[in-house]
């Protein structure tokens, strides 16, 4: 099911930066920002667009005794996750990797399952790239996991089986940008390297009271900052200290100033802006339908294989896809598997609709039973025809997992 994601900025199936996802923890360790006073902020002639501040535009320096009172907060008040009781540099990887752009809760039982089916580096590295998305199914960005898959392999031949310890080393794996560099070697090797995620971000730009939006142009002169303030006997700690007090106190909606154990320090609060700072963002989120055909031969089901690039890159799904401009959804079904598989269609019969929201589009599945009118030859390494059970030994997207569900529960199309 091929959709084209009609948007300015292009939705990639990888990780949420550039580099590696720099902006771990954006739907893990926050949230998105809040309903601002916009009149606050009315762009003047000459004055930046939001997200367009440079470092020049940070006043420093980050108050002495707040690193101090940050950790004893963090000590006191920190979460038991399961990350947090190991120095691993494998299993801090792994939960690094999964914590971008995913929330906590929604991280743990994938966490616990992974380690269980790939209790270490060289595990994963054998394993069948289809068995790693398969266990990733549900989590997203599955660039990721690939990612994930492709470093294993590289450190299995090139490290031993293991996990460097230098930062150069690291940036030559796929996927260890800025960011999971500088995880992997604070959190597991005890070296004092900043950390900057959007909840360290929004934690400092409220902290030295920096208006305007939240952008990564900032974070090499917060690196400078924090680098100056982060306690060589704790850079773990500190690094997760910050990133918890974004998550649970200085949240990006409602921060609760009144528990903020470094609030003495914090130029926002002081100044009663707090609330405005950083600037939210608007998404635009497009919204899409799309036709998909459960195609029934003998009681099993067509499944096609997605290309290895792009979104979803991979992944197995029902033939079908988007709806163009002055179509009905059954004439997309019709051009969909006849440009897909080659072949025309019969017997169509609606059966669901589902629906699925992306970072940055909605797309409502509208679902169709239906049979070949000749069934065509169809490649067995992008085609297969499978059983409702077998079917989930394959990586589904989560549109295509709610089908599966809708079918299993049926128990006949």
């Amino acid at each position: 099911m091929t959709i084209d994601v009609p948007l300015k900025t292009p939705v990639a199936e990888g990780d949420p930066s550039a580099s590696d996802g720099g902006t771990a923890g954006t739907g893990s360790r926050g949230g998105r920002g809040t309903k601002g006073d916009n009149d606050r902020h009315r762009r003047t002639k000459g004055s930046p667009k939001a997200g367009e501040e440079t470092a020049g535009s940070v006043r420093g320096p980050i108050p002495r005794g707040f690193a101090t009172r940050l950790l004893s907060w963090y000590r006191a008040h920190r979460r038991d996750l399961p990350w947090r009781r190991t120095r691993d540099p494998y299993r801090i990887w792994v939960s690094e990797v999964m914590l971008q752009q995913t929330t906590v809760r929604a991280v743990i039982p994938y966490y616990e399952s992974w380690l269980e089916r790939f209790p270490d580096l060289r595990s994963l590295a054998r394993a069948p790239l289809r068995d790693v998305l398969r266990a990733w199914q549900g989590l997203g960005y599955y660039q990721r996991a690939r990612n994930l898959h492709r470093a294993a392999g590289a450190m299995t031949r090139e490290h031993a089986g293991l996990i460097p310890d230098d930062a150069a080393a690291l940036r030559k794996l796929p996927g260890f940008g800025p960011y999971t560099t500088a995880a992997v070697l604070s959190l597991a090797y005890g070296r004092p390297l900043p950390l900057i995620d959007a909840n360290v971000r929004r934690v400092l730009m409220r902290l030295l009271s920096i208006e305007g939006g939240s952008s990564p142009s900032l974070d090499g002169k917060f690196a400078d900052l924090l680098g100056k303030v982060i306690p060589a006997s704790a850079p773990g700690d500190f690094n997760q200290a910050i990133m918890e007090l974004g998550a649970l106190v200085c949240r990006s909606a409602n921060p609760q100033c009144l528990l903020c154990p470094v609030r003495e320090f914090c130029r926002a609060a002081a100044d009663g802006t707090q609330e405005t700072i950083p600037r939210p963002r608007r998404l635009e989120v497009a919204k899409i339908e799309a036709a998909v055909a459960v195609i029934v031969r003998d009681g099993r089901f067509l499944i096609r294989r997605r290309p290895d690039k792009g979104l979803l890159a991979g992944l197995w799904e029902f033939p079908g896809g988007k709806r163009e401009d002055g179509e009905s959804l059954v004439e997309t079904l019709r051009r969909e598997v006849r440009e897909e598989v080659g072949a025309g269609i019969e017997g169509v019969r609606f059966l669901t609709t589902v629906g699925h929201a992306y970072t940055r589009f909605q797309v409502t599945l509208h679902v169709y039973s239906c049979r070949f009118r000749r069934a065509p030859a169809l490649p067995p390494k992008d085609f297969r025809w499978v059983t409702l059970r077998s079917i989930r030994r394959y990586p589904l997207p989560s549109g295509s997992v709610r089908i599966v569900d809708f079918l299993a529960a049926k128990k006949s199309v």
